[in-house]
């Protein structure tokens, strides 16, 4: 292509890589990926806000294609460089085939976004006017932003997984209440003014929920007690995978400041030594079906991007849910993933992903499982993310259940069924406990076979997909009347007690029971082997009024209210006194699985499991009680650290029980540390130098629907 003029712009053939758009000296180069491709033109526009473009520039194949790579550079100054691409090919939908000429396509690398997401209906001119089209999608533009953002030397915190304490967080919602006082609240910059509260609280990472590119305003439905229209807020319907969400910045989209709040935010974290996980979602995008918008994948190749019916391509097959499937296995959408996380690590120095719906990641190009799926394999092994945290939500709505099986040892994984065994044992259901016995001390029984260990286990009692903790012990039913799907959304099977009264209660006994069982789970959670990930604002009884599914309540159904923390102050003590007695005693982060056997010959084995009667467990037996003594021996431990032994019940019955309790090792005398039926100070002591000896060191008395914790004082 010889060089001409674009307004003050020359342009050249360029280079086919890196996909996207790249600042060089003296101009921009930018390549876009599409096999079936006939002709691609660049669109150039002068606003975000502008619905055609100023200039269109038409891509010769002879000079602009380097095999599958269509690309073109741009000389002269792109720092407020405003681009769309629109692509040419067959409209073929029987043989997988989407092309548009007419819509403007977003770029799948473009690394931020400027401007709204618009509609526009229309006739296709192409037909004649006779096909109506149902839309026409007016996309934010694509920006180029730069990278001179200056790390000041910070470095990753690098925590050890099994030393982990994650807390799950939407960046949107835990400062856009008005509660949150902070300047910019429901942002990145908002968020960096909570980080004193959540390093206080202990927490080593926080998981964030989707920042990527996604368009908030895409739903059609309203809330029906209210009449508002509702808006996407979780963020789980991806447009672009390497943009940072535009909404979530302070500043102006157009000056960069996505991109730029972003890494101000994680080099704020890693100051404070915490880690920042993204949970991302590359299962399926915003596209939808066959009648959703044309944004980006489905223009540029939708026969390869998608899992698509092998006899009709024109259906999409939908394990996610969500109307389509990438098609994850695909050499193309492999190597797309991979360095789309690759970004992700060196640009934006994030510590981790978490992989929404990742059996996803393990299907073929047909939607068949693979036994050793290349992409899960190749993020476990790629040499930039070999020492990120990658955790998988091992399940897909297709039918897969990974759980314990999920590909790789260096794959951890959403502990579904610590999720779900654990309610079961606190609603005191029959035979609860062997489970639980299981699921404390890091599901061996799913996880020793495949090699893995304890911090495989991602442990959690909630989060964002589900109740609130304070919702779970307030509500047995669902309460999604908000979300205009006339309660038929959400999970049914929420394995909640309510004490009798369904929602709110000015019962004192009730509300007394409640809070008790809330710290149960809390010391439940805190005191199992594995990774315990804690959802925000749990920790001060953070209520969502029963919705189980508040995906689309972009409003105080769903924002963190810092009031409830105040009131509820006690609790967040409660909370962060059980993160650091955690962190405090490796006994509760053991790096390999219990073997019940003593290592040391001191006659006590690494774990010992008991009745309330002080008998050995009789497993065929049901009972709403357990306990376990932990010893704390380095030989028996595993761990580089010598701690001291403990005492773990738990009472799930009504009635209060007496456990009798087992002689101590040494001479040791028994000291409470954690009892959840107490209240204040009581129910989980600072440190255990505050513990004294128990007056009866026979027995202790655990009240109903209670967790207690002793520890060994040495005289």
């Amino acid at each position: 292509m010889a060089s001409k003029k674009v307004n003050n712009i020359t342009v050249s053939p360029g280079h086919p890589l890196p996909l996207g758009a790249t600042l060089v000296p003296g101009g921009c180069r930018l390549s876009l990926f599409s096999r079936h491709a006939t002709a691609v033109w660049l669109q150039l526009y002068e606003s975000p806000r502008d619905d055609e473009p100023g200039e269109e520039i038409a891509l010769d194949p002879a000079l602009n294609r380097t095999g599958d790579i269509w690309h073109i550079q741009l000389n002269g100054d792109c720092s407020r460089l405003l681009y769309l691409w629109r692509v040419d090919g067959p409209d073929e939908p029987s043989q997988g085939h989407r092309f548009d000429q007419h819509s403007p396509l977003l770029d799948p690398c473009a690394r931020a976004v400027a401007g709204e997401y618009r509609w526009e209906s229309r006739q296709d001119p192409a037909s004649g006017g006779k096909r109506q089209r149902r839309f026409r999608n007016l996309p934010p533009k694509c920006l180029a932003p730069g990278n001179d953002f200056d790390w000041g030397g910070i470095h990753r915190p690098h925590i050890p997984l099994e030393d982990s304490v994650i807390y799950e967080l939407h960046v949107r919602g835990f400062t856009r209440h008005p509660s949150s006082g902070v300047k910019n609240p429901g942002t990145f910059p908002g968020l960096i003014e909570k980080i004193g509260y959540l390093k206080e609280l202990g927490i080593t990472a926080v998981e964030l929920l989707p920042v990527h590119e996604f368009n908030e305003n895409e739903m059609i439905l309203r809330n029906p007690l209210t009449g508002e229209k509702l808006r996407n807020y979780w963020g789980y319907s991806p447009v672009l995978f390497y943009a940072p969400k535009s909404g979530y910045a302070a500043g102006e989209a157009l000056e960069g400041a996505p991109v730029r709040e972003f890494k101000a935010m994680v080099k704020a974290f890693h100051e404070a030594r915490i880690e920042v996980i993204l949970d991302v979602v590359f299962n399926h995008t915003a596209e939808g079906n066959a009648s959703g918008p044309t944004l980006n994948f489905r223009g540029l190749d939708n026969a390869i991007y998608y899992i698509l019916d092998d006899k009709d391509r024109s259906i999409y097959l939908n394990y996610s849910g969500c109307g389509n499937t990438l098609n994850c296995n695909h050499p193309v959408v492999r190597g797309f993933i991979r360095n789309c996380l690759r970004y992700w690590v060196t640009e934006m120095k994030v510590d981790g992903f978490r992989f929404d719906l990742a059996s996803i990641l393990g299907r073929d190009r047909d939607g068949k499982m693979l036994v050793n799926p290349p992409l899960v394999e190749s993020i476990a092994e790629d040499p930039i993310l070999r020492h990120v945290k990658i955790i998988a939500e091992a399940w897909d709505a297709g039918g897969a259940y990974q759980v314990g099986s999920f590909p790789g040892k260096r794959w951890s994984e959403w502990n579904g069924k610590y999720r779900d065994d654990v309610r079961r044992f606190w609603r005191s259901e029959p035979f609860s406990r062997n489970a639980l016995a299981s699921r404390i001390t890091g599901s061996s029984d799913i996880y020793v076979s495949s090699g893995k260990l304890p911090a495989n286990s991602i442990n959690f009692i909630t989060s964002h997909d589900g109740f609130t903790l304070n919702d779970l012990v307030s509500y047995v039913e669902k309460h999604n009347e908000a979300n205009g799907e006339g309660n038929r959304d959400g999970d049914n099977n929420n394995l909640s007690p309510n004490f009798g009264v369904e929602g709110p209660s000015a019962d004192p006994v009730v509300e007394g029971l409640r809070q008790r069982l809330i710290r149960s789970f809390l010391a439940t959670l805190f005191l199992s082997q594995g990774v315990p990930m804690i959802l925000s604002g749990d920790e001060g009884r953070r209520t969502q009024q029963g919705n189980n599914n508040a995906y689309c309540q972009d409003n105080e159904i769903s924002w963190l209210d810092w009031g409830r923390l105040e009131e509820n102050r006690d609790l967040v003590e409660f909370t962060r006194r059980l993160i650091a007695f955690r962190k405090a005693h490796p006994v509760f982060r053991r790096k390999s699985f219990f073997s019940g056997l003593d290592h040391d010959n001191d006659g006590r084995a690494d774990i010992e499991w008991y009745e309330s009667s002080g008998h050995a467990v009789r497993w065929n037996i049901s009972r709403p009680v357990l306990a376990a003594f932990l010893n704390g021996t380095m030989a028996e431990t595993g761990n580089h650290e010598e701690d001291t032994d403990f005492y773990l019940m738990f009472n799930s019955g009504r009635e209060s029980r007496r456990f009798v309790l087992p002689r101590p090792p040494g001479g040791a005398l028994w000291g409470r540390v954690l009892d959840t039926a107490l209240e204040g100070d009581s129910s989980m002591l600072a440190t255990e130098t505050k513990a004294k000896p128990l007056e009866d060191q026979a027995g202790y008395e655990l009240a109903g629907h209670a967790c207690g914790l002793l520890i060994a004082l040495k005289n």
